[in-house]
């Protein structure tokens, strides 16, 4: 655990799932509990601070596959503005507290309609 990992050589992992997304990337989600005296979770704000985004076709179905599996939503859906018109996002947490986000942009950003390169999208990826 030292060597590899950093972390104090007596601290277990307690839980890991993984995440296969379509056929795209897999994700491994760890759950460690620490030997030596645990920090609380740093927020997005915070030095180390992170989180790990899902782009979703389906909004809408994904938040509810979530809430019909008890997953803790932070908040209400968002609808972003400005540049970021056509997005839409919510946070949410694993048991343990990891902060992650479902974020979809179907149509693309308000920015896209003027650039010469836009975000990829799995459904339109040669653009």
């Amino acid at each position: 655990m030292l060597e590899h990992l950093g972390v104090h050589p007596r601290t277990v992992m307690r839980e890991l799932r993984f995440f296969r997304c379509g056929h795209g990337p897999n994700f491994e989600v760890f759950q460690y509990e620490p030997a030596d005296a645990a920090a609380p979770e740093p927020r997005n704000s915070d030095i180390g601070g992170h989180h790990l985004a899902f782009y979703v076709d389906d909004f809408d179905a994904a938040l509810e596959h979530l809430r019909e599996h008890g997953v803790e939503i932070m908040g209400a859906p968002t609808s972003s503005s400005s540049w970021s018109t056509g997005q839409r996002w919510v946070y949410f947490r694993s048991p343990w507290g990891m902060q992650f986000e479902l974020v979809s942009y179907p149509d693309g950003k308000a920015y896209e309609k003027d650039a010469a390169t836009k975000l990829w999208h799995p459904a339109h990826p040669a653009e």
